[in-house]
């Protein structure tokens, strides 16, 4: 998870910091425990970040003071270290060779051995995050420029990482070889060549944006140029095109979680739509699991696409069930289990009228721990739902993710420690179904190769070297901890 963004803009006095705040918002759902933004003006770089979502981090008192024609912004979903300020992103080095800002979305899989890489070690680190360490090495490596250091550094990184760097005069994305989670560049839109329309920002030439999603780029009326390709370096300067430079071949293993559930529907990627994936997704699943019900409806808002494609595949009408409460987060990637429980409550209500006496076909994306999943069973039969029926749009989630989502050890997945019926007798479902991979792939309509499949078959693209019950607090428990 994580959302990353980086702006240049034309001339010299545009806020940068603006655009890129914006975008941010649109990318919310991929962190919420805190957010930032770097600036640079030309000359000076500097950042602001804190604990907190978008809006109440980057507000209107604040954005006004950060002047400059070049930010990154970020907003944090935690994999490695805790959930403090020293963590939250961009990262700040301020070194004698160059000054960089970072925001990383991603996971690094080797952290111990770059830390034994770092001079001086953990005792450096203002941070324990694995971005804090990568923004050390790169702001120390002895090298020409930053895009000299990235091609000394990241040869040595494994993992995922999809960046943005700030440095006084560039803003710069990168994407790991293996090109794991997304970054797309666009144009930021000025009208003045008759060929991209009316623009939010600019007035004459033309601005340029890098964002986690698509979706990202539509809020501030850019137009989507194309992905950043894996193992790529894109470099982005006020005034000129962007220049690309490649570190590494490209392996591609894309998360296929991401067009699963973590993107939002409107967002593309892979060239396809995740709506209409997802809607692909729902109805392979309704030919891979039929039921007979009375109604089919989707867990809120994440289960909707699937839901339509279930329905419109098997003939059974849709149907709203729940209400979600626009104001709670996603419970997912709430950074602990009783704060996960807690927002289940305060997030869905049932719609008594809908589903009192009916036998009910529930879609969701995914069932990760079982506890939210049971949590919404139990609502619906409280609310006189007479079956229910769960079907998952995803294949069961049997291994760990070392790439960015937080699920560090296989006893927190309940595909890993129970087969089908014991997890439907765990959720309280008359039934319980889940897609295959084949039926992901068929959705699609690409090949196997092309994505990272290691959560459902174990197959993962990139070797983690050490313990993975201790990876998220690698940094914390070696010599040095947690500052403060």
């Amino acid at each position: 998870m994580c959302g990353v963004v980086g702006v240049v803009l034309p001339d010299r006095g545009h806020e940068a910091a603006a655009v890129a705040a914006t975008a941010l918002f649109a990318l919310q759902h991929r962190g919420q425990e805190s957010a930032g933004v770097g600036v640079s003006d030309g000359r000076n770089l500097m950042i602001y970040k804190d604990l907190g979502m978008v809006s109440q981090v980057l507000d209107e008192r604040r954005i006004p003071s950060l002047a400059g024609d070049l930010a990154v912004a970020h907003c944090r979903y935690s994999t490695t270290g805790s959930t403090v300020w020293e963590n939250a992103q961009p990262t700040l080095r301020l070194g004698p060779r160059r000054a960089l800002a970072i925001g990383h979305n991603g996971n690094l899989v080797n952290t111990r051995e770059l830390l034994d890489q770092l001079q001086g070690g953990r005792g450096r680190l203002p941070a324990s995050t694995d971005t804090e360490l990568l923004t050390a090495l790169l702001a120390d490596e002895p090298a020409s420029d930053t895009v000299d250091a990235l091609c000394r550094v990241l040869p040595r990184v494994r993992g995922a990482y999809s960046l943005v760097l700030l440095d006084e005069q560039r803003v710069i994305g990168v994407r790991d070889p293996h090109g794991f989670r997304p970054l797309v560049l666009g144009r930021l839109a000025t009208g003045s060549d008759g060929d991209a329309g009316p623009g939010l920002w600019g007035d004459d030439t033309a601005g340029w944006i890098l964002a986690s999603e698509t979706a990202a780029l539509d809020i501030v009326g850019a137009d989507f140029v194309r992905d950043v390709e894996p193992g790529e370096i894109v470099v982005l300067e006020p005034g000129r095109q962007p220049v690309s430079v490649r570190f590494a071949p490209a392996s591609t293993a894309m998360c296929v979680f991401e067009l699963i559930y973590f993107a939002r529907p409107d967002s593309y990627m892979e060239g396809r739509n995740l709506y209409e994936s997802r809607r692909q997704m729902g109805m392979q699943l309704a030919l891979e699991h039929p039921v007979d019900a009375d109604l089919v409806m989707p867990v809120p808002d994440t289960g909707a696409p699937a839901a339509a494609g279930f329905a419109e595949r098997s003939g059974i009408p849709y149907r709203e069930g729940m209400v979600r409460n626009r104001y709670s987060g996603r419970t997912f990637i709430q950074p602990s289990q009783a704060m996960r429980q807690r927002g289940v409550n305060v997030k869905l209500s049932p719609l008594r009228e809908v589903i009192r006496d009916k036998r009910l076909i529930v879609v969701d994306d995914s069932i990760v721990r079982g506890t939210t999943t049971k949590q919404i069973v139990g609502l619906l039969r409280r609310a006189g739902a007479r079956e229910v029926h769960v079907r998952i749009s995803a294949p069961p989630i049997y291994h760990p993710c070392f790439y960015g989502i937080d699920t560090s050890i296989e006893t927190e997945l309940i595909a890993a420690t129970h087969n089908v019926e014991e997890i439907r007798e765990f959720i309280g479902a008359d039934s319980l179904g889940y897609l295959s991979i084949r039926g992901v792939l068929n959705a699609l309509d690409l090949p196997y190769e092309r994505f990272c499949f290691a959560c459902f078959d174990g197959n993962y693209p990139e070797p983690v070297p050490y313990d993975a019950e201790a990876r998220k607090f690698v940094l914390e428990t070696v010599a040095g901890g947690l500052p403060g």
